[in-house]
């Protein structure tokens, strides 16, 4: 049976058109179904203005739309009705087995965390993008939801974000490391310091600490941090990745299109690998099942690799696993 994917039509600057574009495409070339939240006249009349087709999709009408300056708690109180709510309780319900928006970062939190519930054990739901770096990519995981973490939850955090580069990346046994100030296991609060001996002891393929200078290297494949270290590490990387290639287009201009000209396909290659859109998403995880927050920008490219990180979450069953995982750690402290 194919994968059924539930999107808020209205999430994000670019709603309806570019969501529409993005999950048509979806429907053809990833062979999922679709379940579009919203105002269910407003998406026929853009669909059809715009020639596409909405075949394969199903429309859940909502008169609401969330307002991202609304206080994210508001979602499970006056924006219950919103094409956000809805979507996650039709998550909830069964009637899909995952779900993307590109709404408010908070509303989204706090929805997936009283609509569709935390996985058991999981203390924290935390949104985990995937950044570019020299070697492939790696996940950062929080990178903002959780700004007061204890060393247990920075464990769970590693949990889920190595069992989705592995489920939903493709990275046999990906490694982790605990983002500090330094290198050596003395170093940092005593948040990272008691962190640092619980992941030593997890079983997970962790490699000991990595300063924010690194990390752009690729060395390991999951950066583990608390969500105010991590929003920040995530802001910068944003901002350096738009502040270099305003350089490039500067090295390029002028008497440089020449050189711009014999390195097209270098320079094409490495736009790709700094561009958002080519990931989808960022996936929340420690949900009961998959949500995916994609870019408030995002264009009908970056909505349809988000249904496809959707899709691929689904497929690699990474809830089960970061269960399964979860289960088995606390039978061992058990014993």
């Amino acid at each position: 049976m194919a994968v059924k994917v539930i999107v808020d039509a209205f999430g994000g600057d670019n709603a309806p058109l570019e969501v529409i574009k993005g999950c048509e495409r979806a429907v053809r070339e990833l062979g999922v179904s679709i379940v579009l939240t919203g105002r269910e006249s407003e998406i026929r009349s853009c669909a059809e203005k715009n020639g596409l087709s909405l075949d394969g999709i199903e429309i859940v009408h909502t008169d609401d739309v969330f307002d991202i300056h609304e206080e994210p708690k508001e979602i499970i109180k006056s924006g219950k009705n919103s094409s956000m709510a809805v979507g996650l309780g039709l998550l909830a319900e069964g009637r899909g087995d995952a779900f993307v928006s590109a709404g408010s970062t908070g509303a989204l939190v706090m929805g997936a965390t009283f609509i569709v519930k935390r996985i058991k054990g999981i203390k924290r739901i935390a949104p985990s993008p995937v950044m570019p770096a020299d070697k492939g990519s790696f996940v950062l995981v929080d990178a903002g939801a959780n700004t007061e973490c204890r060393p247990e939850m920075l464990v769970q955090f590693a949990i889920m974000g190595s069992a989705y580069m592995e489920k939903v990346m493709g990275i046999d046994d990906p490694k982790v490391a605990l983002l500090n100030i330094g290198s050596e296991e003395t170093k940092g609060r005593e948040l990272e310091i008691e962190a640092y001996k619980l992941l030593e002891k997890s079983g997970l393929n962790f490699v000991g600490n990595i300063e924010a200078r690194d990390m752009p290297k690729g060395e390991v494949q999951v950066v583990v941090t608390d969500g105010f270290t991590g929003n920040i590490a995530l802001k910068l990387y944003e901002g350096m990745g738009s502040f270099f290639s305003k350089k490039v287009k500067w090295l390029y201009s002028g008497a440089g299109k020449l050189g711009a000209l014999l390195s097209y396909k270098k320079i094409q290659t490495f736009r790709k690998q700094m561009d958002y859109k080519e990931v989808g998403g960022s996936a929340l995880l420690g949900v009961k099942k998959p949500v995916i927050k994609a870019h408030g920008s995002s264009d009908g490219t970056a909505f349809f690799n988000a249904v496809r990180q959707a899709k691929r979450c689904v497929e690699g069953n990474v809830t089960g696993v970061i269960e399964s995982f979860v289960s088995g750690m606390e039978l061992a402290d058990k014993e």
